[in-house]
């Protein structure tokens, strides 16, 4: 399966951001640290935060976030099963678009999880 929703947003968006982060490295220094406070193991662990992450980048419908998130839940150790209940609140929450952006957001999880685990099916696994 050939995957559309990981890496290739996240590569053509990559110098694009570059040349952004050049012009305005103060901001971007302190998402990057907003970032990291949020991620950040708490009373809740960096994988149930990237998850949830993953599902509110289906409800704002970007993909961008969606391929970051994705990337982000299966580094920190989300299954596909994991992930696809995630996404499945989103339908209960956000209704039709979240089934048009919650493939996308599987599909890229399922890229990140089968480069890390040398799997190649799709299908929700632990």
């Amino acid at each position: 399966m050939a995957h559309e929703h990981g890496k290739a947003v996240q590569e053509p968006l990559a110098p694009l951001a570059r040349n952004l982060r050049q012009a305005i490295p103060d901001v971007y220094a302190g998402f990057k640290e907003l970032h990291a406070g949020a991620m950040a193991e708490g009373a809740l662990p960096t994988k149930t935060k990237e998850l949830i992450a993953l599902a509110l980048s289906v409800g704002a419908q970007c993909d961008g976030c969606i391929a970051s998130h994705a990337r982000g839940a299966s580094r920190a150790g989300a299954t596909k099963e994991e992930a696809a209940e995630a996404i499945g609140v989103t339908f209960l929450m956000q209704g039709g678009p979240a089934t048009v952006y919650g493939p996308r957001a599987y599909d890229a999880f399922c890229e990140y999880y089968d480069a890390q685990h040398g799997a190649s099916e799709s299908g929700p696994e632990s």
